[in-house]
């Protein structure tokens, strides 16, 4: 038997694999992955030493703990696939963006234990964020064993279903606003005149060190900004312009969009 069967080996599966196997949470026998494409699964199979298979129901067979790691599209038909194997004794964890408990145990029937969870993709190295929900079949002792495998790869916070959508709006997507504010800062700094190189170092440096003082420090962001900003001084100038553009607006903005459209996807299905 696997520890863990994961039902999709993208970009999403793939971190919470690496995240898993690098933090010793299993041996990477013991993790089980499914992925229909076979470069893929070669892919994987190579890279992290997992088992994998193309058949969704035999991986369920083969565990008691499932996450399903598939894009909101091809929910219904990897579900479908799975029902059959599916009991009452498995865990199935599913990070499926925008697809609500209601919606899987209506595929997988009464009395399956279901956690809906909403990682991102800085489980890979073990710094990913995530937030938790579980159905109406899933005890303490279910919600324990998600923690168990989820916070190998994440710090876990706990929230009822209805604010998953907004979680994923905030920290499921979250990493490429990150990833969008590093690629403008490297090109701000080349733009005034420095190696791209250097730029990209200086940049990538400058957000790490920039959230280790918020998450060590304990300080409100204001207050971080401000201790930073002299009066006359470069930070001032640059808040003034960064204000003027809307980017906090913006922000505020693409985190609706977000949070809207994972509730979007939860139409058409079955």
């Amino acid at each position: 038997m696997a520890k863990l069967a994961i039902i999709g080996g993208g970009k999403m599966g793939e971190a919470l694999i690496g995240g898993l196997v690098h933090s010793g949470w299993a041996e990477p026998d013991e993790i089980l992955v499914c992925e229909i494409h076979e470069e893929r699964r070669e892919f994987l199979g190579k890279e992290y030493g997992v088992g994998t298979t193309g058949d969704a129901a035999a991986a369920v067979r083969q565990a008691k703990n499932v996450l399903v790691a598939v894009k909101p599209q091809d929910i219904d038909d990897v579900l479908a696939a799975m029902a059959a194997s599916i009991t009452t004794d498995h865990l199935v964890i599913s990070i499926a963006a925008g697809i609500p408990i209601s919606l899987i145990q209506k595929h997988l029937g009464p009395g399956v234990p279901i956690v809906r969870a909403m990682p991102n993709t800085a489980a890979l190295l073990r710094e990913g964020a995530a937030a938790i929900a579980g159905g109406a079949h899933a005890t303490p002792e279910h919600m324990a064993r998600a923690d168990e495998i989820l916070s190998a790869t994440c710090r876990i916070v706990h929230l009822p279903e209805k604010y998953l959508d907004a979680v994923t709006g905030v920290s499921g997507t979250g990493p490429a606003y990150v990833f969008f504010l590093a690629e403008a800062l490297i090109e701000a700094a080349v733009g005034v005149g420095l190696p791209r190189e250097v730029a990209t170092e200086l940049s990538v440096q400058t957000l790490l060190g920039a959230a280790r003082m918020l998450r060590e420090t304990g300080k409100h962001p204001v207050e971080l900004r401000e201790e930073v900003t002299s009066p006359g001084g470069t930070t001032v100038a640059a808040m003034r312009v960064l204000e003027r553009a809307g980017v906090r607006s913006a922000f505020l903005d693409a985190v609706r969009a977000a949070t809207e459209r994972s509730r979007e996807l939860a139409e058409g299905h079955n």
